[in-house]
């Protein structure tokens, strides 16, 4: 796209599986007009909590990737230029009968482990066998639960205060 040709960016689930997110910022502040909003959801670290902890100390790689914290996103949009950055996030979690049942629903939406250490190939029985038994103390009610930390963020391209050559521009609204 050229520069300044569109007045809305929306981005739903994606930003988490982008390796550099201040060049898709910088990317969506290119293309935004002035005036022009950036809307978008992505996960934040809390995500996926419980598996993560499931994996802890059974080997030396990631198994589930990392989120940047919501804050740390609206620090990104400053540097990209744009203003006004919103922020909120909420939790969702889901519950499910047994950890495969978690990993099929993950692996069915195209989620997959995009960190820098990933066990390359697929884990091996015991690795499974030892993240069952690890994620069992969190089951409530014959569920485990698996947590979606969900940010929400919105930001605007700023208007020019001045003119190319320097003279400041003044907005004038009618009344009427």
């Amino acid at each position: 796209l050229r520069d300044a040709a569109v007045g809305m960016v929306s981005s739903n689930l994606a930003l988490q599986w982008i390796n550099n997110p201040e060049r898709a910022f910088a990317e969506f502040r290119r293309v935004l007009e002035p005036g022009g909003l950036l809307m978008f959801s992505t996960f934040g670290p809390d995500t996926l909590k419980e598996l993560r902890a499931a994996y802890r100390d059974i080997d030396r790689h990631t198994h589930v990737n990392r989120f940047i914290d919501m804050h740390d996103i609206g620090d990104l949009l400053v540097h990209a230029g744009f203003a006004d950055p919103v922020m909120d996030m909420e939790y969702i979690t889901l519950t499910y009968r047994d950890v495969r049942a978690l990993m099929r629903d993950l692996k069915a939406i195209g989620a997959h482990n995009m960190t820098a250490g990933h066990r390359p190939g697929l884990s091996g029985r015991a690795t499974l066998a030892a993240v069952e038994r690890n994620y069992e103390p969190w089951r409530r009610d014959g569920r485990l639960p698996a947590t979606f930390e969900v940010i929400y963020g919105h930001a605007w391209v700023p208007r020019p205060r001045a003119t190319a050559d320097g003279k400041p521009i003044i907005p004038i609204k009618v009344q009427g």
